[in-house]
């Protein structure tokens, strides 16, 4: 076997470390770093290199920084399931966290083809078009982007759908349940509207979950565009070895 002789550099290396400490709990969350003069001579560094390190950590949510205070280890990332349909306000309750929802936007549009042909229904079917701040302990941390056909849900736009899961209110009011999801996921930044309502950085990494929802009758019913702040979830995959290897 062929090795390389190429070295980490030095600031990856560092950076590399730190990150073992925090990820093995030496260093908790909310804990601030040694000042950086004093941390770049322990680790017999420049400060220059130590600030690369810093930057990557930074990068990869395991620090922040706050301006004319220092760095400090950040909270953990909260995990979601990308291999199994998990509704966020269930699944964040039974992770201890209290959940909020805030309709920003409410209206309805005619569905565009590609939305018609994702749902199953005919182009300019009228359809609910809602935009929601999720929140977690009063934080917000997703903007939800979602439609659905008002041939299917007649009057959801009168049902309140702030600081409530959407799909108790249809379970509810409606009859229908979610049972079946189509998932994707990619990496986006995000734009001026969005990083005000998630009050973070122009350009800030996001998670953009699109998703088509079925009924119990296997009916594509929802059309969801989800942006889950980067800095703060990250997603599982249970996976196994399919067909001959």
């Amino acid at each position: 076997m062929r090795t390389s002789n190429r070295q980490l550099p030095l600031y990856v290396q560092i950076a590399e470390g730190l990150a073992d400490r925090i990820e093995a709990g030496e260093l908790e969350a909310g804990e601030r770093l040694t000042a950086e003069r004093e941390l770049s001579r322990t680790l017999g560094v420049t400060r220059v290199t130590l600030r690369q390190a810093l930057q990557l950590l930074e990068a990869e949510g395991l620090i922040e920084r706050r301006r004319g205070s220092g760095n400090y280890v950040a909270e953990p990332k909260i995990e979601r399931s990308a291999t199994r349909l998990n509704p966020f306000t269930q699944g964040m309750e039974k992770s201890g966290y209290t959940t909020g929802a805030e309709v920003v936007l409410l209206e309805r549009r005619e569905a565009k083809v590609s939305i018609a042909k994702r749902l199953n229904i005919p182009v300019s079917s009228e359809l609910h078009y809602f935009h929601r701040i999720r929140s977690l302990n009063r934080q917000p941390i997703m903007v939800e982007k979602f439609y659905f056909p008002v041939s299917y849900f007649p009057g959801l736009d009168e049902v309140n759908l702030n600081d409530r899961s959407a799909y108790e209110a249809l379970r509810t009011h409606f009859g229908i349940e979610i049972v079946r999801a189509q998932q994707s996921l990619e990496a986006v930044a995000a734009s001026e509207y969005e990083a005000e309502l998630l009050k973070i950085a122009v350009g800030a990494p996001l998670l953009l979950e699109r998703r088509v929802g079925f009924d119990q009758d296997m009916r594509p019913v929802e059309y969801a565009k989800d942006l889950y702040r980067g800095d703060r979830f990250k997603f599982l995959l249970d996976t196994s070895l399919g067909g001959e290897g």
